[in-house]
């Protein structure tokens, strides 16, 4: 009856983004079954710190294992300048769901990156066109790394452009995967032209025109995370088959946002939920298909996907710190 302890490092090392595409997906159709558990995110404003913190909590039913968990993940973009901190930090709480037992507390903020990138790969598995072998970046993060490495399982990525405004960050991106990409700093228009575009910048202005786009492009819009925030033009979005991960957070923080509320679009443009696409309830990509959008934000449900293979993998290695959180250890 302990209580797994992991940091960011191990977090990372027991998240390998196979494993966790099969994760994720299992939990988006759990999701779509009603096997899955996910109240809405709630915040705690903290506006005499100019920042907040939010929860997110699920339970989801994949079949042969169940999980439970809460992320509990701060905002605070001053963080930086005033204390020398992080401007997010997240703290994952895994537990049993059949005994209430924290099974382990471990990083939240690798595992976000990682099972971001998962969420991802599982669109593009299911709305790429099936032999995509280039990927465009526009942001040159950590993201972008993450939206690389899980792609990358789904789709054969041989030519990877990356755009960014930084460019010294670009060529860093470039360098770090180089030995396993043929890999060139671009335009954003060359990022676009890719089979498949991940555009993960906190940008407010769209900066992705719809005639840059190919014409059978996959694009997976993942910066979005917050009111105002729209990467891709409006066009683009209209008249692309348009998936989002879930209605009410994609139309109140995701990419959508903004065209949603102006009217620009409608609920008769969203083409589905990802989790009815991995259900078959309706359809992936077709041959009619041209442009495909995922607009992601980002669900508890793959917060304990995500965790669930990192305690797995975590236990079998030994790995981590164990201590009786809970003083429930028998002499």
């Amino acid at each position: 009856m302990e209580t797994l302890l992991l940091d960011g490092e191990t977090v990372a090392d027991n998240a390998p983004m196979d494993a966790l595409v099969d994760a994720v997906e299992a939990a988006f159709a759990a999701y779509e079954r009603g096997d899955a558990t996910m109240p809405p995110k709630s915040y705690v404003d903290l506006p005499q710190y100019d920042g907040d913190f939010r929860s997110m909590p699920a339970y989801l039913d994949a079949g042969d294992w169940d999980a439970a968990g809460v992320k509990w993940v701060n905002s605070h973009p001053h963080n930086g300048e005033r204390h020398g901190l992080p401007t997010v930090m997240g703290t994952m709480i895994y537990s049993d769901p059949e005994t209430a037992v924290p099974l382990s507390i471990m990083d939240g903020t690798a595992l976000t990156t990682r099972r971001t990138g998962a969420a991802a790969a599982v669109a593009t598995d299911h709305l790429a066109v099936e032999g995509a072998s280039s990927l465009g970046l526009v942001g040159a993060g950590v993201q972008a790394h993450a939206q690389l490495d899980a792609i990358a399982t789904v789709r054969p990525i041989g030519t990877v452009v990356v755009a960014d405004a930084d460019a010294e960050r670009a060529r860093a991106f470039v360098d770090a995967v180089s030995d396993r990409f043929d890999a060139r700093v671009g335009t954003i228009a060359e990022a676009a032209a890719c089979d498949v575009l991940s555009t993960v910048t906190p940008v407010r202005d769209p900066i992705v025109a719809a005639d840059a786009v190919g014409e059978r492009t996959h694009v997976n819009a993942v910066g979005a995370d917050a009111p105002g925030k729209h990467e891709l033009a409006d066009d683009l979005l209209a008249a692309a088959t348009l998936v989002v991960d879930d209605h009410a957070q994609c139309t109140h923080s995701g990419e959508i946002n903004v065209s949603y509320g102006t009217g620009r679009l409608t609920d008769a443009d969203i083409h589905a939920e990802l989790g009815e696409v991995v259900t078959g309830a309706k359809p992936g990509r077709t041959p009619e298909d041209g442009v495909t959008v995922f607009d992601s934000t980002g669900l508890a449900i793959q917060d304990v996907a995500a965790a669930h293979v990192v305690y797995e993998r975590a236990t079998a290695a030994g790995a981590g710190t164990r201590f009786d959180l809970l003083g429930l250890a028998t002499e």
